[in-house]
């Protein structure tokens, strides 16, 4: 045995829960809600069939090799399982436990140190870098370079996957929503919250229902900036106050995600310090991933003195989406020209419906909008393939599983295809580019999708 597996299979034995191991009765009801299972049929590449190599290693009957190692990176942790599951195991908790423990012993090749290190400690936590980044990739996308990058072939240079994710990924800015919002000359105010933290506060139109705080995000702040526009404004509608706390930072999805916990933990404090100084009803995200991980902190810092700080916090989570159907109904117009109906299909976030608990909502929504039939998705619930950074570190698998929710999509002949998550929507743009659908289809995020019916995006 080498002395990095000796170890992993240490830190696996100290890290992985027990009794979520034990509570796997092997029944099978997982797999049929698996994308990977589905893809490949291998037992090991199911939620049942990882446990049981989790638990191998746990009990000193294998090594975590290479094989091991595979299986758990194939995982998209799109947490279908759990629903599925009778006996209520938290398969999430347990990849996330076994990628920690991965990442705490793996000596990861200096590029891939390098580059994960610049995103995720030094650039998705800093708010103003992240503008910085929104900047120059807005820089390139409008002064000609991105056209001239593509004529002269640079893109050539690029896997086919990434070729393909660049031409749709939406127009960056360097603003952020806050700064949008106050170059917009809309209703605003600040005010310190407690601790002296600055606050943007918008006022409701009319009477106010509620104070909530937004969660802006990181990625979502720069590359979809209307989307946080909207959701603002649509909140406003519905009679909510919204404070946007300006000390928030990433909410360490990714980081959990990728094993690094610790920072996630780091971040999960540094939020719940920010929406805790605002005095807020409610925290509302409008990025099924970001609410999923900002639902759960009470289990990420489980143990730590801010645990019931952390429950307190995971309490007011909610999607905007639940917020939007709870509130005054907004004053929708039709979408289609006169007698016309825009086809809309909608699919699921996979950690708005699987953590959060959210489906119900977002399709009351859709149906408020005049002019607009609902058309379910086949397997709405399944994967898309997008699972945070998965479409750039399993490719091939991440463009099956896209390949197969594609097929669904055009059996719907749906005009527009909406989701609640950037991640999701950037992959459904991929999956409508990639079907040559550009011309006869679109995806959105709900939220710009209703803000359009609503006259104001």
């Amino acid at each position: 045995m080498s002395t990095e597996i000796k170890q992993l299979t240490e830190k696996l034995q100290l890290t992985l829960d027990p009794d979520q191991l034990t509570n796997c009765m092997r029944c099978g009801f997982c797999q049929t809600a698996c994308p990977t299972f589905q893809e490949t049929g291998l037992e090991a590449a199911s939620p049942r069939g990882r446990i049981a190599l989790m638990k191998a290693v746990y009990d000193g009957k294998m090594e975590p090799d290479a094989a091991f190692r595979s299986q758990m990176d194939l995982c998209l942790g799109c947490r279908a399982c759990e629903p599925a599951c009778p006996s209520d195991v938290k398969y999430g908790q347990l990849i996330e436990q076994a990628r920690e423990s991965i990442a705490a012993v793996t000596t990861e090749r200096w590029p891939v140190r390098t580059v994960k290190r610049l995103f995720m400690e030094r650039l998705f936590p800093h708010h103003g870098r992240m503008r910085l980044l929104g900047s120059s990739l807005k820089l390139y996308q409008t002064s000609g370079l991105q056209k001239l990058a593509r004529g002269l072939g640079v893109m050539k240079l690029f896997p086919a996957h990434m070729r393909e994710m660049e031409a749709v990924l939406p127009q960056a800015a360097g603003d952020g929503v806050i700064r949008r919002w106050e170059k917009l000359g809309l209703p605003a105010r600040w005010e310190q919250g407690d601790g002296g933290q600055s606050l943007l506060v918008i006022p409701a139109e009319g009477e106010r229902l509620g104070r909530v705080g937004m969660f802006r995000g990181c990625i979502m702040d720069v590359l979809f900036t209307e989307t946080n526009v909207n959701t603002i404004k649509l909140l406003r509608l519905a009679g909510y106050e919204v404070v946007v706390p300006a000390s928030q930072t990433c909410c360490g999805a990714l980081h959990a995600h990728a094993g690094e916990r610790e920072s996630a933990r780091r971040l999960a404090r540094t939020n719940i310090a920010a929406f805790g100084a605002a005095r807020v009803d409610a925290v509302v995200s409008n990025a099924g991933g970001c609410g999923a991980t900002l639902k759960e902190v009470d289990h990420l810092l489980h143990g730590d003195p801010e645990e019931a700080e952390a429950r307190r916090f995971a309490a007011q989570v909610r999607d905007v989406s639940e917020l939007l159907a709870e509130g005054r109904p907004l004053p929708l117009k039709p979408l289609g020209q006169g007698a016309e109906q825009v086809t809309v299909t909608y699919q699921d976030s996979c950690h708005l419906r699987n953590v959060m608990r959210v489906a119900s909502a977002p399709r009351q929504l859709i149906r408020t909008v005049p002019g607009a039939k609902l058309q379910e998705l086949p397997d709405a619930d399944r994967c898309c393939g997008s699972a945070g950074i998965y479409n750039l570190t399993q490719p091939e698998m991440s463009a099956s599983v896209l390949d197969h929710k594609m097929e669904q999509v055009e059996r719907t002949r749906a005009h527009v295809i909406l989701t609640a998550n950037p991640g999701c929507l950037l992959q459904m743009k991929w999956g409508v580019h990639r079907h040559g659908k550009d011309k006869t289809m679109q995806a959105m995020h709900l939220v710009d999708f209703l803000a359009e019916s609503a006259g104001e995006s």
